[in-house]
């Protein structure tokens, strides 16, 4: 799916099976590549139910962890120790417990301010990529996972600020965020962000039909702006869908 095509809608029934599905496609991205792997995870609540099925039996032995890497597409800007930690919460959650460490790529916190944290992962990125400019014909990432706020924000790309409009940069700084927690964020950019095979968004809950509804009207937000140059899919349960659409498997 070319970036400027609408994105895949899959509706799932509910929250679990929006999570069983994600993992099927997480497991169907590493499987596609026999070589090194790499996955940027997303914080917030949307893929908790996926990190934990990724840690149960069923299918922590199917993931061959020597070979993939973990990244992360935005952080606050807190100490890792702090719950509010995007990584800290997929380390706890799953990472810690299979994945090497040198495989694991959190944002770094314990640093001078945002915009210096920014800097630090960019250069993580670039060295891990093994050039400075990103090549559409190379993706950056395997698979990026993706939500969308209230307000339409993904990562901690929010509606109406500069960064949304970054074009060179593949890290920022967000010196303040629109939605609770108000801390200070570091978010990838559109261009790094859409270095990737697939990008999937999970989107779940009545508390989400709103804001659904608004992208689905392609209003100019930052989930709608965020597109794969790959394939891009909103996964979607039907608690989230907007009255009148209907679906599921």
């Amino acid at each position: 799916m070319a970036a400027a095509d609408q994105p895949e809608l899959i509706v799932e029934t509910d929250a679990e099976a929006l999570a069983h599905a994600a993992a099927e496609r997480v497991m169907a991205r590493i499987a596609a590549n026999p070589s090194r792997i790499a996955i940027c995870l997303t914080g917030g609540s949307s893929p908790k139910k996926l990190y934990q099925l990724l840690d149960s039996d069923a299918w922590r032995g199917k993931i061959p962890w020597e070979r993939v890497h973990w990244f992360i597409g935005d952080e606050r800007f807190v100490p890792e120790s702090d719950p509010l930690n995007n990584m800290a919460v997929a380390r706890a959650i799953f990472l810690d417990r299979s994945a090497p460490p040198g495989h694991i790529h959190p944002i770094p916190t314990a640093i001078e301010n945002p915009n210096k944290s920014a800097e630090a992962y960019q250069r993580e990125l670039q060295s891990f990529y093994g050039a400075d400019r990103l090549d559409p014909s190379r993706p950056l990432f395997d698979l990026v996972l993706m939500g969308a706020g209230p307000d339409g924000h993904t990562a901690s790309l929010f509606p109406g600020y500069p960064a949304i409009e970054e074009a060179v940069r593949w890290v920022v700084g967000v010196p303040k965020a629109n939605v609770a927690p108000f801390v200070p964020r570091v978010s990838l950019t559109l261009p790094a962000l859409a270095s990737c095979r697939e990008m999937l968004f999970e989107i779940a809950g009545h508390d989400k039909q709103a804001i659904l509804t608004r992208l689905l009207n392609s209003e100019n937000l930052p989930a709608v702006r965020a597109r794969s140059n790959g394939e891009t899919v909103w996964l979607v349960d039907q608690a989230a869908l907007p009255e009148g659409i209907r679906g599921g498997r």
